[in-house]
């Protein structure tokens, strides 16, 4: 019997996982990667032995602080929007379920994100909810020993086989927090960090229109209450030397050039030439228009969209796919 070592929350995804994979002949070895609270843990130790799986308590405090709450919170105060998510998966989560997977001799790990990972490459799961953005910097080691388990279901279909399966975690509520934020209040928690950024100028059309709270509370795209000579106005650019922020109108916010810094190609970079694809700058469905992407030999990509992309926000990502393939992902500048 192959093993498998399943990273294990005790939600609902991760335990329809655990199922699907002993359905599938895998002895199922969960990692509970432990940063969050008791009850979380004794949920978690709870449902594993529900499912008769073994279960080990991993403490990654450490790791998460240095990879990604760190790189996080200077993120924030440069004025960027970072994903700590993206910044997890290869760095954190998949990297201590490989070292678990050799430890113990297993040759595939699993979590439950709803993508596919297919003769070593990542594809994206179903379009209602897809998670293959959020794995955009996966290695390619990684991609080729990972199983994703509900890569071909929706979340309903899950929830569906979780009450059938009568697991105890059917009706748990997702988890929508940052697991390191779990009040969802970031601005204490980078308060309690660092001095937070004071207050500066509303810029629109080069004048001063009012006053912001400090550039870590904004990001772009976001509107700014109110309107200005009648119309909407929106954030479009977040100046960290100055401490000003830039706003426009909607229909200033788009863009036909992305750039990204740092990408990750789960292809051969194609340096000096361009290749089609489609990108996408947001963890959202309903923007991905074609595009023609370069690498360059300093590690960036630039992409040049057929259709612009709203407000594409530096600290994000841009993640390039070929139909539902990933071919990678780098950070917006």
């Amino acid at each position: 019997m192959d093993k498998v070592v399943l990273g294990f929350s005790g939600g609902v995804d991760s335990a329809v996982c655990a199922a699907l994979l002993k359905k599938e002949g895998y002895e199922v070895h969960g990692l509970y990667l432990d940063n969050t609270d008791e009850s979380s843990r004794r949920d978690a130790e709870t449902t594993a032995a529900y499912l008769g799986i073994d279960l080990r308590v991993l403490a990654i405090k450490p790791e998460l602080e240095e990879k990604v709450c760190r790189p996080f919170a200077a993120s924030y105060l440069r004025g960027e929007t970072p994903n700590p998510c993206i910044l997890c998966n290869p760095t954190v989560k998949f990297k201590a379920l490989l070292a678990e997977a050799e430890r113990i001799g297993a040759e595939k790990i699993a979590t439950g994100h709803y993508a596919r990972a297919e003769g070593g490459a990542l594809y994206k799961g179903r379009p209602a909810n897809d998670q293959s953005y959020m794995l955009c910097r996966l290695t390619r080691e990684q991609i080729a020993r990972a199983v994703f388990p509900l890569g071909r279901y929706e979340k309903t279909q899950v929830r569906a086989l979780a009450e059938e399966l009568k697991l105890p975690v059917a009706h748990k509520p997702d988890s929508m927090e940052i697991c390191f934020i779990p009040d969802k209040n970031y601005v204490n928690w980078l308060a309690a960090r660092s001095p937070l950024p004071q207050p500066g100028n509303f810029i629109f059309h080069g004048a001063v229109i009012g006053t912001h709270e400090g550039i870590h509370r904004y990001t772009v795209g976001q509107r700014r209450p109110g309107l200005v000579d009648g119309r909407k106005v929106y954030i479009s650019r977040i100046d960290a030397e100055h401490n000003e922020i830039e706003l426009a109108l909607w229909e200033e916010l788009f863009r036909t050039e992305v750039r990204a810094r740092d990408f990750n190609w789960l292809i051969e970079p194609p340096v000096g030439r361009s290749i089609p694809a489609t990108i996408r700058v947001r963890h959202t469905k309903w923007e991905e228009p074609p595009c023609l992407a370069v690498a360059d030999e300093a590690g960036g990509m630039t992409a040049r969209c057929e259709t612009p992309v709203r407000a594409p926000a530096a600290g994000q990502s841009a993640v390039l796919y070929a139909g539902e393939r990933v071919l990678g992902g780098g950070f917006i500048v």
